[in-house]
């Protein structure tokens, strides 16, 4: 049964198929789901260095469509339950991103708490464009920081 996974990353893999990976791979790492897409933009930039732009701005894109995913489903938890119940904690953060608003959204780069902000954006009825826009260029920075620096820890082997 599992002899399809194999294959499966063998399609994944190749060059023609490489930027809809990408763009696959950041968008539902974006969601509430636990998968990075650092490693698909890296693999596919150092498979074809001449795509890293290309990489980068269609991982920027899948990413920021999956938070905005995650800003709808924010948005139609706040509608199905009354009001959020919970720990001062909760409350100390939700007034937090109620005080910045959607440049809070800068932050939806981080680990672990990156997607779940974008949700709670939603959740606040903050509003969607402005949230949008500042998902994109916290995104676009962390593609940028992090493809650049894995570029530079692991140079290309060609011609050695």
């Amino acid at each position: 049964m599992d002899t399809w996974i194999p294959h499966l990353l063998e399609w994944l893999a190749l060059p023609e198929l490489g930027l809809s990976t990408v763009l696959l791979v950041s968008f539902i790492s974006a969601t509430l789901l636990p998968l990075g897409s650092e490693p698909a933009v890296f693999g596919l930039v150092k498979l074809n260095p001449d795509l890293f732009w290309s990489a980068i701005a269609v991982a920027t894109l899948g990413n920021t469509l999956g938070g905005a995913v995650s800003w709808w489903m924010g948005l139609g938890a706040h509608r199905a339950v009354d009001r959020a119940r919970g720990s001062p904690t909760e409350l100390r953060a939700m007034a937090w991103l109620q005080r910045f608003g959607p440049r809070a959204c800068l932050l939806s780069w981080l680990p672990v708490v990156g997607d779940p902000l974008c949700a709670v954006a939603g959740w606040l009825k903050l509003p969607f464009w402005p949230c949008l826009g500042y998902m994109a260029v916290g995104k676009l920075v962390r593609y940028l920081v992090m493809t650049t620096g894995l570029l530079y820890l692991w140079p290309s082997a060609v011609g050695a």
